[in-house]
C-alpha cells in the first residue's frame, strides 16, 4: 500500500515537472526576440531548443537525472529570464502602471 502512495506520488511529480516545462515553453515562444538581447539573455531560440527538449524528455525519457535536468532549466528560464524579459519589454509586476505621484489608495491628486 505505501509503495502505490508513493507511485502516485512520483507520478504527480512527473506531471508536474511536465505542466511546469510546457508553460516555461510557451512563455519563451511569446516573447519577443528582441527582448532577449536587449536582456542581455541568450538568444530566443536556444531557449526554445533547450525548453522543447526539457518537454520531450519529460514525455519519453523515463530517466530522473534527465528530468531533474530539465527542471533546473526550467527553474532558471521562469526565475531569472522571464523577469528580465518583463523588465525589458515593458511588462511590469502588479498589472497596472501608475505614476510617481499615485499612492497606495489610487492616484494623489492635491486634495481636489
Amino acid at each position: 500500500m505505501l509503495l502505490t502512495a508513493f507511485s502516485g506520488f512520483v507520478s504527480l511529480l512527473y506531471l508536474a515537472m511536465l505542466l511546469l516545462a510546457v508553460v516555461a515553453l510557451v512563455m519563451a515562444a511569446f516573447a519577443r526576440e528582441d527582448a532577449y538581447r536587449a536582456a542581455d539573455k541568450q538568444n530566443k531560440m536556444f531557449w526554445l531548443i533547450l525548453l522543447g527538449v526539457t518537454v520531450v524528455v519529460n514525455l519519453v525519457v523515463p530517466f530522473l537525472f534527465l528530468q531533474i535536468a530539465g527542471l533546473i532549466a526550467t527553474i532558471v528560464f521562469l526565475v531569472d529570464v522571464r523577469p528580465a524579459l518583463r523588465q525589458v519589454s515593458g511588462g511590469g509586476g502588479g498589472g497596472r502602471r501608475g505614476s510617481s505621484s499615485d499612492g497606495p489608495y489610487g492616484p494623489y491628486n492635491g486634495g481636489r
